[in-house]
């Protein structure tokens, strides 16, 4: 008997969500130990069942599938997360792996392959829907010059890599004792700055530059 994958499923749609948990339960590798509807209750049933997978939707209600991600990774490290999603921006993806997620997958997909796909990151691979991945390694592959960054003052730098770091203008504010609105005019300037039209590329740029390494704590 192959061992068997223990696995959480969080959506706000019953449907979908009982018929993901049908679809995987079915085979004999997996176990679906618990469904959640909120990002709250994911949380709280990752605490108490122990999943070696999580699959999360991004749109739930309460605290969302990107902060409950952050938080199961956060108190339980060794769980693998999937954001299983009808979101399809290059923003959520980055957002989603910064935050600790190792898997983004599409709600089109189809069944055999999720389960594929499930195997695959339990196994302790990584996954991005193709055209999402493509989209990212082709603003990672721009030419960039580092004279932009050297225009940045401390602050901004630091704003910055907290932003790569998948953290919202609030949770910049808080860790570095900002208002919120003070936190939106650093990134009006960093964005001029470094010649870009959104906090993705901005935050794409860090990570090529290598300005997303550290975690602050």
């Amino acid at each position: 008997m192959p061992e068997t994958t223990r696995i959480l499923i969080a959506d706000d749609h019953p449907l979908f969500r009982e018929g993901v948990a049908a679809s995987l339960g079915a085979a004999e590798d997996f176990a679906v130990v618990g469904q959640a509807s909120s990002g709250e209750e994911a949380v709280a049933l990752a605490l108490e069942s122990r999943p070696d997978i999580v699959l999360l939707d991004i749109k739930m209600p309460g605290i969302g599938g990107i902060a409950a991600a952050r938080q199961i990774a956060e108190r339980r490290p060794g769980v693998r997360i999937v954001m299983l999603t009808v979101v399809e921006d290059a923003e959520s993806l980055l957002t989603a792996l910064k935050v600790g997620a190792h898997g983004y997958v599409l709600k089109g997909v189809a069944a055999s392959e999720l389960r594929t796909i499930v195997r695959s990151v339990a196994a302790g691979e990584a996954y991005v829907t193709p055209t999402l991945a493509a989209e990212m390694l082709k603003e990672f592959s721009r030419p960039r010059t580092n004279d932009a960054f050297s225009a940045l003052t401390m602050r901004e730098r630091e704003v910055l890599e907290l932003l790569s770091q998948g953290l919202t203008n609030r949770e910049i504010g808080e860790r570095l004792h900002l208002a919120e609105k003070t936190v939106k005019h650093y990134m009006t300037l960093i964005l001029q700055k470094l010649h870009v039209r959104t906090r993705t590329e901005a935050a794409l740029l860090a990570v090529q530059h290598g300005l997303a390494g550290r975690e602050k704590r």
